[in-house]
């Protein structure tokens, strides 16, 4: 028979004091968000429809590869930002561990995935 206070039941189980720091980031991210994801649809949509040189003619010019850049690593980093907060929540020990390496990997294989082929584009 264990004689535990209601405390002791609990400690371990508390805040991670890292929710204010996960939650602002996931505010800004999706404030960022608002404006990125048209830029980036009307951006890349602008770009669609010619010909293998007119493609890359619009893509050799600053503006259109800054602002497709730009979006695509906001995007994939909000993406990423949210997957962990969901492998945080319903995976545990080993697992969630290596679900993160697997996730954060991904994401950042996938950002530098988009960027060279952005700058195969523009170059």
């Amino acid at each position: 028979m264990q004689y535990l206070t209601d405390r002791k039941r609990a400690q371990g189980l508390g805040s991670g004091r890292t929710g204010t720091k996960t939650h602002w980031n996931a505010i800004v991210t999706s404030t960022l968000l608002v404006p990125a994801v048209p830029v980036f649809v009307f951006t890349v949509g602008a770009g669609l429809g010619g010909t293998y040189e007119e493609v890359l003619a619009y893509f050799s010019r600053p503006v259109p590869a800054i602002l497709t850049a730009l979006s695509m690593i906001v995007i994939v980093l909000h993406t990423l930002h949210e997957v962990r907060e969901a492998i945080e929540d319903y995976m545990h020990g080993v697992s969630e561990r290596m679900a993160t390496i697997a996730a954060t990997a991904f994401a950042y294989s996938l950002i530098a995935a988009g960027l060279l082929a952005l700058i195969k584009l523009a170059l």
